[in-house]
């Protein structure tokens, strides 16, 4: 991402309901929080905006610009697109704190080229469509894919997308869904396994186990 004039939205504005111990940007693992971990991989971006949940306070020591958050994860990202100043913006989920500098210049460079990139992985897992509690028909995982993020977008664009979807009302769990409505084709790159997302507790031991890796 050197050189490159870009702002980061990191909407960390949840309380991890989920996970139950608290806002995940608060989050510790490996001896870092969730929101430091995120950071790493934009070190060299010129604008970092960061959405905490209301009445939280800001973490010391961090180069980054923080807002409050809205109701909605939708929500912050708009509040975030509101104050961001450059071209082309990184929208990321400070849940996957081990994306790398390396994925984060895969989907930008996209971004750049095409106004809208995210991340993706093929499904590794068999796939079903549940009859009540029986197996049921089994979905082919060849045509799927899973989305992570760092996503990738012309600001102007993204806000556009958003301003749509007040408009129409729609709600989505990301932000190439939004643009995917206005009809505007997003591209995709190859993402990475580390990027995974913290959900779950039991997803936290491989988050120590990866924060381990990295710090050594």
């Amino acid at each position: 991402m050197r050189g490159v004039e870009v702002s980061v939205l990191i909407p960390a504005a949840g309380n991890g309901e989920r996970l139950g111990l608290g806002p995940k940007a608060f989050l510790r693992v490996g001896g870092k929080t969730l929101l430091e971990w995120s950071l790493l991989a934009f070190q060299e971006a010129a604008e970092v905006l960061v959405a905490l949940p209301p009445g939280a306070e800001p973490p010391p020591g961090l180069r980054a610009v923080f807002l409050e958050g809205g109701r909605t994860r939708q929500e912050s990202v708009a509040r975030l697109l509101e104050a961001a100043s450059l071209p082309l913006v990184l929208v990321h989920d400070v849940a996957r704190p081990f994306a790398s500098p390396a994925l984060a210049e895969r989907v930008l460079e996209a971004a750049r080229a095409t106004g809208a990139a995210v991340p993706v992985l093929p499904v590794p897992d068999t796939l079903v469509r549940p009859e009540g509690e029986a197996y049921g028909e089994v979905v082919p995982r060849e045509a799927l894919r899973l989305v992570q993020t760092p996503q990738g977008f012309f600001t102007a664009l993204l806000r556009e997308a958003h301003a749509y979807a007040r408009k129409r009302g729609l709600a989505a769990t990301d932000d190439a869904q939004l643009v995917r409505a206005l009809g505007y084709p997003v591209a995709l790159v190859e993402g990475e396994r580390t990027a995974f997302k913290i959900t779950y507790p039991e997803d936290l031991p491989l988050a120590e186990a990866v924060a381990k890796a990295w710090s050594g």
